[in-house]
């Protein structure tokens, strides 16, 4: 109990300081202040200045220092403070002399600028123009550039998220980490668009409080204290450009703060190792200008030992940098005797089909080089990790391999030995997909994304920022493979599921339910038959995750019929709450095309045996080309797109229709009770 009393105590204190500053600053503004105090306060500032510049340079992000807009505000709004209580005394006391308003302002105005107003003036003069014209006013533009850019490619890095979490390659928390910092992304630099407007006011702020404070000085001195004019001059001059300059040169340092800090990329790394890595990491780049150095310094009448100096520091530099990058050979390779026996062939050299395979050129090696720690491999763990908890069953091992016959750059993906796809990519760029909706064209290798056909362009991995700020999708070569294997897994998950795991299926759901599964087969159905209609619910892409509730239903509905057709009808039907809620969410009413009665009628009527539909292939053209119609409009506008059909029409149109992008058939009795039904178009 005392313990907790103490860290609550701990806690409320630590909580005051915010408020205590806000507090003291508002004395300062109406309380005078002792020349002792002022020159403890003018101390606290420029080192508060010092550090807050030293942290913008030092930090690897800068999200990493988000709380900097509100420190700039508070920061100018006490070094505002402490200039109106300067000014109090320097009109209050700078009729006695220089030593008025303290040891700091006194020291700036007599040995900083030698004790000549003049001097001072002109050094003044200087400090706002360097504050105001290049620094603040550059600060400003890039950050309201930043802010602009940053809010523009919101969605296509959140696209990006989305793409590496469909990929498998980040989990639903990574995925929420991300988005989260990309709103304090903008947060952030939309903050510090309107912050820089702090250090632009203050600077003309300084301007205005240096000509009141020298105007009112002498007329306070010479009227009231009956200073001659010169005094008068000389003591409040001096007076108010020490106080000047003890206020600019804080706030200098924080004009150069927010223009590092808006200035620096988002790459997790200080600013000494960036500076370090891009710009003295040219050997070419110091030999070059240490030669230029040179032969400036061998010119008559030149500084000689200065330039030859430099050039030869930064021929040594040239010369360590070369000899750091150089990079290691490579290990010779062992020969092979062509002489050595060959062992005797065996039933071990027939090697069986891969399930799944991925073939790479031997450019692509290194992503799938274990041992190089490829990223590839991941990417296609991550795949495997994410299907198995969507399909319901364990995805077989992907099975990867070089393949020389190929182009250096291309893979290829198949299944069961077929290839399925196949595409090219670039190991050493990154592919900017155009969404939809882009701001601009980025330069780079016009081309496809392979997995969904979008525009692409292959680009620099410099060009990354630039590219997601015009909306583009940025993402890297091992993406692109784990993108397109997912597409291909996930279109074709019916053909990875055979007997040997739907009888793990069955092995499991045992475990916990041994009566159902004992029941169930091979009583009823045998597994050839249970397995042939798990695979027609995957190629309608019905996961089986409830694998216990499609038992059941076999098992309810074995007795009557062993026909994988009806009885994959049967299970629908019964998951028809999940397939409802998997194409249009937890909406009240579901939006759903029919067919007009003649057709729905002519098709009825045409129904055969083993669920085909006979019909004229200018008709099924024609059914075809109006669906694909009213389907893309129902994606235009941000809705499902649902064809309602009698149920022995169902299996035939889910056929027919597939290749059209979205449509859902479904069933008249998939329908929950309790789902509302909007009529939105009636297909003839």
């Amino acid at each position: 109990m005392q313990t907790t009393t103490n860290n609550n105590i701990a806690e409320i204190i630590q909580g005051l300081g915010l408020p205590v500053l806000l507090l003291a600053m508002l004395a300062m503004m109406m309380i005078p202040l002792p020349p002792l105090a002022l020159d403890v306060l003018f101390t606290f500032n420029i080192s508060l200045s010092l550090g807050i510049l030293l942290t913008t340079i030092y930090v690897k992000r800068p999200l990493d220092f988000g709380v900097f807009p509100t420190i700039l505000l508070v920061v100018t709004l006490l070094r505002l403070a402490l200039n109106i209580a300067s000014t109090r005394v320097v009109l209050l006391n700078g009729h006695t002399g220089t030593s008025a308003a303290g040891r700091v302002i006194e020291a700036f105005g007599e040995f900083v600028i030698g004790g000549s107003y003049a001097v001072g003036l002109v050094i003044f003069a200087i400090l706002v123009i360097i504050n105001f014209v290049v620094v603040t006013k550059g600060a400003g533009r890039v950050s309201e550039v930043s802010a602009r850019f940053t809010l523009d490619a919101m969605p296509g890095k959140q696209m990006a998220i989305d793409a590496d979490l469909n990929a498998g390659i980040i989990d639903q928390d990574e995925a929420r980490k991300r988005r989260q910092e990309i709103g304090e992304e903008a947060d952030f630099y939309g903050s510090m668009d309107g912050s820089s407007k702090f250090i632009r006011g203050d600077a003309v702020a300084g301007i205005l409080i240096l000509f009141i404070n020298i105007i009112g000085g002498l007329i306070i001195g010479t009227t009231q204290h009956d200073l001659a004019l010169s005094a008068a001059v000389h003591n409040y001059t001096l007076l108010t450009i020490g106080d000047g300059l003890v206020a600019q040169i804080p706030s200098l340092l924080l004009s150069t703060a927010v223009a590092i800090i808006v200035t620096r990329v988002t790459r997790s790394q200080d600013m000494r190792k960036q500076v370090n890595s891009q710009l003295f990491n040219v050997p070419r780049t110091l030999a070059v200008t240490g030669a230029i150095v040179g032969v400036l310094g061998m010119i008559p009448g030149m500084p000689n030992m200065a330039f030859l100096a430099l050039a030869a520091i930064c021929g040594f530099a040239a010369m360590r940098v070369a000899r750091r990058n150089r990079q290691p050979e490579l290990p010779e390779s062992k020969s092979v005797d062509p002489e050595a026996s060959l062992p005797d062939l065996s039933w071990q050299d027939v090697d069986p089909v891969d399930l799944i395979g991925l073939e790479v050129g031997y450019r692509l090696i290194p992503l799938v080089d274990s041992a190089r720690k490829g990223p590839l491999v991941a990417r296609i763990k991550g795949v495997r990790k994410k299907l198995t908890e969507e399909l319901g069953f364990l995805i077989s091992p992907v099975h990867i391999r070089d393949n020389l016959d190929l182009p250096p750059n291309a893979y290829r993906i198949s299944l069961a030995g077929v290839t399925i796809g196949e595409s090219e990519i670039h190991v050493d760029k990154e592919l900017a997909i155009n969404p939809g909706q882009v701001f601009g064209k980025v330069e780079g290798i016009a081309t496809e994304d392979p997995a969904f056909g979008l525009e692409a362009y292959w680009i620099e991995p410099g060009q990354r920022d630039e590219a997601q700020m015009l909306g583009y999708t940025v993402v890297d070569p091992a993406t692109v493979v784990a993108t397109h294997l997912s597409q291909l897994l996930t279109t074709n998950a019916h053909e990875l599921l055979g007997h040997e795991e739907a009888q793990q299926l069955m092995d499991r759901l045992a475990n916990a339910s041994p009566k159902l599964v004992e029941e169930l087969t091979p009583k009823l159905l045998p597994m050839s038959v249970i397995t042939r209609v798990l695979q027609n619910l995957l190629e309608e892409n019905i996961p089986l995750r409830n694998i216990r509730k499609i038992a059941e239903t076999l098992a309810e509905h074995g007795a009557r019929s062993q026909e994988p057709d009806a009885l994959s009808a049967a299970v629908r039907v019964s998951l028809g709450r999940s397939i409802v809620h998997n194409v249009a969410g937890t909406r009240p009413e579901l939006p759903v095309m029919t067919l007009e009665p003649e057709l729905e009628r002519i098709l009825n009527e045409s129904v055969q045996e083993g669920g085909n539909i006979g019909l004229e292939p200018a008709m099924v053209e024609r059914l075809h080309e109006s669906l694909s119609e009213k389907a893309q409009s129902q994606e235009i506008a941000g809705e499902p797109a649902v064809l309602l059909v009698a149920p022995p029409v169902r299996p035939w149109m889910a056929r027919m229709m597939r290749n059209i992008r979205n449509l859902h058939v479904l069933a008249y009795n998939e329908i929950p009770d309790d789902k509302r039904i909007q009529m939105i178009a009636a297909v003839s």
